[in-house]
């Protein structure tokens, strides 16, 4: 199926895969998707809206095997704090439903930060748009489509 995102990138002339994956509408974390579509969880972004107090809304997209350091964030960002949406605020903002939020094509075009652990891999993958789809693709496309700032924005998930 084709996304507003996988749109956006063929307009652009940017070359991805579509990876369909099962939703478990239980389960919707970057692991189980990414073991999925057979890559590491490191190598599966997933993208996170946050609010800054400087920035106002922006997305992180940090590795699935990792959390977001709001902190970090938030240096990164030029934010004093950085706090993510409530739930209830994702589909107004972004036009996208958990599990299937991207940067690529959204309703609008807020900043986004990357962790650069993005820039390790010769590809990665990033929702589609909608849950079961996942792009793959170049990091250096991701970026420059998403005009991105990279940056350390991640930390190993507590135990």
């Amino acid at each position: 199926m084709k996304t507003n995102a996988a749109r956006l990138l063929d307009s652009l002339g940017v070359k991805y895969e579509l990876r369909d994956y099962e939703v478990d509408p239980e389960d919707l974390s970057a692991e189980t998707v990414a073991a999925k579509v057979g890559m590491p969880a490191e190598q599966v972004f997933k993208t996170l809206v946050a609010r800054g107090d400087r920035t106002g809304v922006l997305m992180a997209v940090v590795p699935g095997n990792a959390e977001l350091d709001l902190k970090a964030l938030a240096r990164l960002s030029g934010d004093r704090k950085v706090d993510t949406v409530p739930l209830k605020e994702l589909q107004p903002l972004t036009g996208y439903v958990r599990g299937g939020c991207t940067a690529i094509g959204g309703k609008k075009d807020y900043p986004v930060y990357v962790d650069e652990t993005l820039e390790l891999f010769d590809v990665v993958a990033v929702s589609a748009g909608v849950r079961g789809t996942q792009l793959v693709l170049a990091p250096a496309d991701y970026l420059r489509v998403t005009k991105a700032k990279t940056g350390p924005i991640s930390r190993d998930k507590a135990s």
